[in-house]
């Protein structure tokens, strides 16, 4: 059985910067545009072009250097990387090599119920390639290249091989995540491509000082198969050393339908890649002026967050936590709990009814059917005893499958919460009646009892009453009757 130490794994995010443009000219970057729409000699690579650097892509990669604490570099220059492949127009392609834009700086993880640092090795720019497009026409297998990648920015972020299993790298996978989402540097969803993972990966054999060859890992689209791709690589490298065979150091493929790796070439060396500076672009040079100016504009990171929704709401930790999974839940939740009046209750919903609608819906939280005010609202109404939690339910359905505010819905329905005793006081001597066995028990003093017999309470009353007074009349007539 492996052990930790006997395992290594180095993630490399390649993360789309949200600019409108791509890094070297001004075609779009729309994801769903026709095949070859968006292009242009620059991008392509015809003889006598000059590229021009994207001012906002610059700043997004260096928003993102601040964030994770990297050392930020007043010079780093482009290179060209050397390499033939289809989806490569130029033959080259315009990277960051030995002058990156920054680095250091770690992020948190946490796995295994223990947080700690892993460290970052780099972050720089680079443009992207193209895309194959496989498929068949007739019995004839072809492959289409679509260029309207080629060039868009990206600014990859290299972690150290501090990662010691696949769960790990899910959760660095997923700090990362969050971290480029709540900066805007990126919308993180993988499913078009804007944040991508690569993994490294070595296997050393038990007792060994040193890890064998690593190879390079591909085509983990998602983070189940970040996880798989990582469970099963590190099984096979296992099993080649087991047998006392050599690892190739190569470029594998995730097969997510055969749920195995493949391989898909042999890994180039550096020096096969040719780098050298790019001469038809200076070196990019960052002042302390615009650095400060960068840094300034730094939002509130999810860590921050948490401790404040803590500190100001006074909700849990736990609830903390999944609040700032996105900045967008979050901001949802804080707008709603002021309108509430009862941040734990707003707590409760967002993370519960909320999340149920948009995960049925597949909605953002700015895409939400109910605003953050109107679920205010609904839940002030329950903060104030005006309707019970369970119709506040109901009434949040119809909020949902209508668009109308809780206002309206009551408003039409007629409902409203029994608050009033003397309202209360028959269904409860019903509940009692139709409970003789549970009466017992609660005059045997068995308190569990009660319980049984204020829920058949609530469900004569259709869950319109209000609990608190609901309790109070209930127990008042169960004690009544152990006096008599």
């Amino acid at each position: 059985m492996l052990r930790r130490e006997d395992m290594a794994v180095g993630l490399a995010l390649p993360v789309l910067p949200t600019t409108r443009s791509k890094l070297f000219c001004a075609c779009a970057t729309r994801f769903d545009a026709p095949p070859n729409s968006n292009v242009c000699p620059v991008c392509l690579g015809h003889p006598g072009v000059l590229p021009v650097v994207n001012r906002r892509a610059v700043e997004l990669a260096t928003l993102l250097a601040h964030a994770v604490g990297g050392t930020l570099h007043e010079r780093s220059r482009f290179a060209r990387k050397s390499y033939f492949y289809p989806d490569l127009p130029k033959g080259y392609q315009i990277t960051q090599y030995d002058e990156p834009l920054s680095t250091g700086g770690s992020v948190v993880i946490d796995a295994d119920g223990k947080r700690r640092d892993v460290r970052i090795r780099r972050i720089h720019l680079e443009e992207d390639a193209g895309r194959l497009l496989h498929g068949a026409r007739g019995n004839v297998s072809i492959s289409r290249v679509d260029y309207n990648r080629a060039g868009i920015p990206l600014a990859e972020i290299v972690t150290e091989p501090d990662l010691r299993s696949p769960d790990e790298a899910h959760a660095a996978l997923a700090a990362l995540k969050q971290l480029v989402e709540y900066l805007g540097v990126c919308a993180g969803n993988m499913e078009e491509g804007n944040l991508r993972c690569d993994a490294n990966v070595s296997v050393g054999m038990e007792g060994s000082k040193s890890l064998g060859t690593k190879t390079e890992l591909k085509n983990l689209n998602s983070f189940r198969n970040v996880a798989r791709g990582l469970t099963f690589e590190i099984a096979r490298q296992a099993g080649i050393l087991g047998r006392g065979e050599h690892v190739r150091h190569e470029t594998r493929l995730w097969d997510a339908a055969a749920s195995r790796t493949r391989p898909m070439r042999g890994k180039e060396g550096l020096q096969d890649y040719r780098y050298f500076p790019e001469p038809d672009l200076p070196p990019l040079v960052m002042d302390a002026e615009g650095s400060s100016r960068i840094r300034a504009s730094m939002p509130e990171l999810p860590a921050a967050r948490r401790a404040r929704l803590i500190s100001q709401y006074g909700i849990r930790h736990e609830d903390a936590e999944r609040l700032t999974a996105t900045s967008g839940l979050a901001d949802y939740f804080e707008r709603a709990a002021r309108v509430a009046g009862d941040a734990t209750l707003a707590a409760n919903w967002v993370h519960g009814e909320l999340l149920h609608v948009l995960h049925e819906t597949g909605a953002t939280p700015t895409e939400a059917p109910v605003s953050p005010e109107a679920l205010g609202g609904l839940l002030s109404r329950v903060s104030e005893h005006e309707i019970s939690r369970t119709m506040a339910k109901s009434v949040f359905a119809e909020m949902v499958r209508l668009g109308e505010p809780a206002d309206a819905v009551l408003r039409r329905s007629g409902e409203r919460m029994l608050s009033d005793p003397d309202a209360i006081r028959p269904i409860a001597e019903r509940a009692i009646e139709e409970s003789p066995a549970a009466v017992s028990e609660y005059l045997a003093g068995k308190a569990p009892a009660f319980e049984f017999i204020f829920g058949q309470v609530m469900r004569l009353a259709g869950g319109r009453l209000d609990p608190d007074v609901g309790r109070r009349v209930t127990r008042e007539l169960l004690d009544r009757r152990g006096r008599d």
